[in-house]
């Protein structure tokens, strides 16, 4: 299911605009190719919100994964909002995070960061979060007994993004609460994360922060 607003969805929309000229509507001058267009993707793909459980699945984000929780945490910073751009001091130190969980089932926490604008790759995760903590200050100050692990390229902790001069890219920050301990070490990938938790996550949070040069 193409999302709103991504390559996939403004493809299908030009091959129904087309399909509608081919047919003998020939609206293209006056728009209305374009609006029955988009009022069919409206209709067979709705807007999802951040909440939805089928676009924030699995521990890499996976369109309904099995590893993914029901529940929905809440998951903010006190450095930007949701969707909006994160200041250049917060990208130094990775921005502060905080969350609300009511599951009542947590045994730890899991954060991965991916940068939806690079094929989703991961950018950063930390695991081994105990369930009592509410927040981390920053990704280089975790909590003792969490760790840091390799990100898609192979690099440990948080490094600050730099995407290409003019342009922007989305991070997504994802937080994973899980109903056991996942005995993830050193040296954990992402790959190792999504193997461990699969099954186990109870609930998540997403929050999305744009980085731009």
């Amino acid at each position: 299911m193409p999302d709103p607003g991504s390559h996939a969805y403004d493809v299908k929309r030009t091959r129904l605009r087309a399909q509608y000229d081919d047919e003998g509507t020939r609206h293209t001058n006056d728009g209305k190719a374009d609006r029955a267009a988009n009022a069919e993707l409206e209709r067979d793909y709705p807007p999802r919100t951040l909440g939805d459980p089928d676009r924030a699945a699995g521990p890499r984000g996976e369109r309904g994964g099995s590893g993914a929780g029901g529940e929905a945490l809440t998951l903010r910073s006190t450095a930007f909002v949701d969707q909006d751009l994160i200041p250049a001091e917060s990208l130094e130190l990775g921005p502060p995070l905080e969350w609300t969980d009511t599951t009542g089932a947590t045994a730890e926490y899991a954060l991965v960061c991916e940068d939806r604008d690079a094929d989703d790759a991961v950018y950063w995760l930390a695991v081994g979060i105990p369930k009592q903590v509410t927040g981390i200050t920053s990704a280089l100050a975790l909590p003792d007994g969490a760790i840091a692990g390799h990100a898609d390229d192979g690099t440990v902790g948080w490094r600050a993004p730099q995407p290409p001069v003019g342009d922007s890219h989305r991070l997504v920050f994802r937080l994973l609460a899980v109903d056991r301990p996942l005995g993830l070490g050193k040296g954990v990938t992402p790959a190792q994360l999504q193997e461990a938790a699969e099954g186990h996550v109870i609930a998540h949070g997403t929050l999305v922060g744009v980085v731009t040069r």
